[in-house]
């Protein structure tokens, strides 16, 4: 039973086998395709629109607010292990201390070894051998309310992540089909020619024909085999790869199409939103950490990635400033071909325009089953097992219909990223991984008598942890008024 939270707390967690440790290259691939996904389409218009020169440093500067959040959750999965190891030993002392001699002599001497135990093991249980998610993390080190903070800033992003899913998928149709035109964002226009039909009517229709089509998987035990995720990154970055040199070339040959301006902050909270969507992998780091099989050093191999992950933002979202003249929401659609184009360019924009299907298809029930096993948690008591109605029937119901009908309702990229990262996604990347490290922290000061270890942030002084806070609280504000004053 935690104490904090009332919570009874069963540990699931295994030590990771070795047939299924990897090598730290390896891991950090993995960390570096979870972050650059379909996230990253949305990057480039809010760059375009906030100002090239002033969203260079913003976004430099978010990666690097990111980066510090991504050390407070391998310091705290590190706690984690330490803790649960730690009461493991405790319990297996205190059941083998059945009634020994009551000299004062040997008590003494049994305080003592305990007191030395407890020092040479202070460092040796700071491992991350063994996968701690952060909900179990949580259980351990925080209160009711933090762990209500917790899964429902995770079940909100959730949310919104599918619906993004779900309005990019139908956005991808229509321009796929509909009758091309310069003003992508204009859905009151006819789809065909020989039909009065909107886009807006076309695009409701594809929403749920994709809901309907991926929905349903969210009802099983769906789980992502090796091969489709390696066929999905495949795909991923040989388009990601295509519209960077796609739009180079296109500076090249047609000069500067685009003319953003150098700063813009009234777009900064579109910004800020979309590059905490494109920089999140917090949430799923103690999967993709605890198999590497060398771990010295790792918070310095982790932000190789962040260095490369932000010059492959910068190079995408400034080629697509200054080569198209028209940034849309999901940058993909840019690349859509006309009926003049050859049957090379038109095989290109089609594949590109196209590509963010297959892994938006894959994705979505994987994200479906977990928002509701993070919902089970929010909503029940760990001692109640739901029925088979509830289980297999209401809650995958409630991870897909919402936010089918939320994608229904809007087909505005832009203002769902703005949601979803300024609001859930600032909880779930900075306020959680801070208020952890520190509760973390405590417990393990409390049991050790330092909290000190390989695994330690670099970032270890307590100012900042108050400048991750602040800045959550200006993110906060500054999208509220931006909402407030545009309403």
């Amino acid at each position: 039973m935690n104490e904090k939270t009332g919570f009874t707390y069963v540990q699931s967690t295994k030590r990771m086998p070795q047939t299924d440790r990897y090598p730290p290259w390896v891991g950090l691939v993995y960390i570096f395709n979870l972050i650059v996904g379909t996230g990253a389409l949305t990057l480039p218009a809010a760059f375009a629109a906030a100002g090239w020169l002033f969203s260079t440093f913003l976004l430099m500067f978010l990666a690097f607010i990111s980066f510090v959040t991504v050390t407070f959750v391998i310091e705290s999965i590190a706690c984690a292990n330490a803790t649960m190891q730690w009461r493991k030993i405790q319990a297996q002392e205190l059941n083998h201390a059945e009634i020994r001699a009551d000299s004062e002599s040997e008590a003494d001497n049994s305080n003592e070894e305990t007191a030395i135990l407890r020092v040479n093991r202070r460092y040796s249980l700071y491992r991350i051998d063994t996968k701690v998610e952060l909900g179990e993390i949580a259980a351990l080190y925080l209160n009711k309310f933090g762990h209500l903070l917790f899964f429902s800033s995770l079940c909100i992003y959730l949310f919104g992540d599918l619906t993004i899913y779900a309005a990019a998928s139908g956005k991808t149709i229509v321009n796929l089909i509909c009758i091309n035109a310069n003003e992508t964002e204009d859905y009151s226009s006819r789809c065909f020619h020989f039909s009065d039909m909107a886009k807006i009517d076309m695009y409701r229709i594809f929403v749920a024909v994709f809901a309907l089509s991926v929905g349903p998987f969210a009802y099983f035990n769906v789980q992502k085999t090796k091969y489709l995720q390696l066929f999905t990154i495949s795909i991923r970055w040989c388009a990601f790869f295509i519209m960077v040199t796609a739009a180079s070339i296109r500076l090249v040959n047609m000069g500067q199409q685009g003319h953003p301006e150098m700063m813009n902050l009234k777009e900064v909270p579109a910004l800020a939103g979309s590059s905490v969507y494109s920089f999140m992998c917090h949430h799923s780091l103690p999967a993709l950490i605890a198999p590497i099989s060398d771990k010295n050093r790792i918070m310095r191999k982790v932000s190789y990635d962040f260095y490369l992950i932000c010059a492959f933002y910068l190079l995408l979202a400034l080629t697509g400033s200054f080569a198209f003249a028209v940034v849309d929401d999901l940058y993909s659609l840019n690349f859509t071909y006309d009926d003049d184009s050859n049957l090379f360019r038109k095989i290109i924009g089609f594949f590109l325009v196209a590509f963010p299907l297959f892994p938006m298809s894959t994705s979505f029930p994987i994200i479906a089953i977990t928002l509701q096993s993070n919902l089970k948690n929010l909503v029940l008591k760990p001692t109640v097992r739901p029925n088979l109605i509830v289980n297999h029937l209401v809650f995958p119901t409630l991870a897909v219909v919402p936010p089918v009908v939320m994608a229904l309702c809007t087909h505005n990229i832009k203002y769902l990223v703005e949601i979803t990262g300024s609001y859930a996604g600032v909880m779930v990347q900075y306020v959680v991984p801070a208020i952890l490290v520190i509760e973390a922290r405590k417990q393990c000061a409390k049991d050790f008598g330092s909290c000190v270890h390989k695994y330690s942030s670099p970032f270890r002084h307590r100012y900042w942890f108050a400048f991750v806070i602040v800045w959550s609280v200006i993110s906060l504000i500054f999208v509220t008024v931006d909402f407030i004053w545009n309403k």
